[in-house]
């Protein structure tokens, strides 16, 4: 298992590097269904509520394509952002918060805001991540879940432990039928599990079961990494890690 970890981090590693232009992104908005919004752009998928209580956001990939994710999120509804939920720690999912964080709450799981308030170490990269700035952490976090009543729906965020990290969120939008799940999901290709961060291998597998049994019937799916999505295909990626796992 430690083989496939490696490869996969390997694969990660090579994705983020070749991704140092930011002039050269775009950050395309695409409606998903109720409420919901998706922004691809660099890094992870930003789910989007838009209505009349204001925008919330789930992640916010990189500070220095904030103004462009500010200006995307404006094409769709000139509303004042009111929350940010984080799916988990990672850079690629947090690095706009030191722009977005002084305007609007950031909202996460406890490990995330632990992860980012201190130092962490990758061994597999041989890099240190030093510890966010204050602006950019989470101010309200919690255990195992917590909702958020916005533009007429209840917006629930649920923990699943030692997955993609250890503060993996999955964000259930009821009404509007769609669920993110970070990084729990990259649609179409092989995970990046981050043991150093609390990952597992058969966690995340585990995790992904159980998600797909609390999934409503014909909800659209948002991954952390990839395009929209459906349960079929978020069946189709259990069923590769399950496989992948017993190979090696």
């Amino acid at each position: 298992k430690k083989l496939l970890v490696s490869f996969v981090l390997f694969l990660f590693a090579v994705s983020v590097q070749a991704q140092t232009d930011w002039s050269k992104v775009e950050i395309k908005a695409q409606k998903v269904s109720g409420n919901v919004y998706m922004l691809e752009g660099a890094g992870g998928n930003i789910g989007v509520s838009v209505g009349d209580d204001g925008i919330l956001i789930v992640d916010d990939q990189y500070a220095p394509i904030a103004d462009k994710i500010r200006a995307a999120l404006k094409g769709i509804a000139d509303k004042k952002l009111r929350f940010i939920l984080n799916t988990h720690w990672h850079g690629d999912h947090t690095g706009g918060n030191v722009v977005f964080g002084p305007e609007a709450p950031i909202i996460a799981h406890d490990n995330v805001r632990k992860r980012m308030s201190t130092e962490q170490k990758s061994e597999f990269f041989k890099r240190t991540t030093p510890a966010s700035p204050k602006e950019a952490l989470p101010v309200i976090t919690f255990n195992q879940n917590l909702t958020v009543h916005f533009n007429g729906e209840e917006i629930r965020a649920i923990h699943y432990p030692h997955g993609h990290t250890d503060g993996d969120s999955v964000i259930f939008f009821t009404s509007s039928n769609v669920v993110h799940l970070g990084d729990n999901f990259f649609a179409g290709r092989f995970p990046f599990v981050d043991l150093d961060s609390g990952g597992n291998v058969e966690g995340l597998t585990k995790n992904i079961g159980e998600i797909i049994e609390k999934i409503p019937a014909g909800a659209k799916l948002i991954p952390g990494h990839g395009p929209l999505s459906t349960i079929d295909d978020l069946k189709t990626y259990h069923n590769m890690l399950l496989k992948t796992t017993d190979i090696v």
